[in-house]
């Protein structure tokens, strides 16, 4: 089994700066990716960034400019790095692994984090 940690969230004013993390811990061999993903009330969950073992990454377009998705391979940690930070970005964020290995040759689900609580307010 896997057990992903987010750490990081709290409440910043408009254009703050917070800093999530993310660490995977449990029997892993390699992960193919991790990502954040956010959900706001009353809305359903979005993709916010990804970033894969080879270090390619992915945002969203309302992020883009603002947000920065980095990883450490070795620890199976992500970090989102989150500057600008409007109102509309207020949501639980949870964090994303895809592709778990166990082994060469065994494969898991996809994993996902409890989440943390990012508010942008005045």
């Amino acid at each position: 089994q896997v057990q992903l940690v987010e750490s990081g969230g709290g409440v910043v004013q408009p254009g703050g700066s917070l800093r999530l993390s993310c660490a995977a811990s449990g029997t892993i061999f390699s992960i193919d990716a991790m990502g954040w993903y956010r959900q706001a009330p009353g809305k359903e969950r979005e993709f916010v960034a990804r970033i894969t073992s080879s270090g390619r990454t992915k945002y969203a377009d309302s992020v883009k400019g603002r947000f920065t998705i980095s990883s450490d391979s070795v620890d199976h940690t992500v970090y989102l790095q989150m500057t600008g930070l409007k109102p509309e970005d207020t949501a639980v964020y949870y964090c994303n692994a895809e592709n778990v290995r166990y082994s060469l040759t065994s494969f898991g689900p996809d994993y996902w984090g409890q989440g943390t609580q990012v508010a942008v307010s005045t």
